[in-house]
């Protein structure tokens, strides 16, 4: 039997003002595509390609619920996240 495999991921631009969370089952894949602008929209516009924070799940419905609950809370609930993993907002996947 395959091991499925999720990240929910937070993602800064170069001077931390913005943040974006998103979910996939490819998170390497995933962070290429929003650092060479391949997809419209907003991490395009805002150019956040930093990846600061990320969690790793076996279950799609759990990590779908974990972003919802992160797009769903406060900056600071992020920033709190951010802190307890990368207090530097050092790049996990350079």
């Amino acid at each position: 039997m395959r091991h499925h495999r999720y990240f929910v991921y937070i993602l800064t631009n170069q001077n931390h003002m913005v943040l974006y969370v998103g979910v996939t089952n490819d998170l390497g894949r995933r962070v290429t595509e929003h650092r060479s602008g391949v997809h419209q929209g907003f991490t395009k516009r805002y150019n956040v390609t930093k990846l600061i924070y990320f969690e790793e799940y076996t279950d799609i419905n759990a990590a779908i619920a974990r972003e919802k609950q992160f797009k769903s809370g406060s900056r600071q609930k992020k920033l709190d996240a951010v802190a307890s993993l990368n207090p530097n907002w050092d790049e996990l996947l350079p």
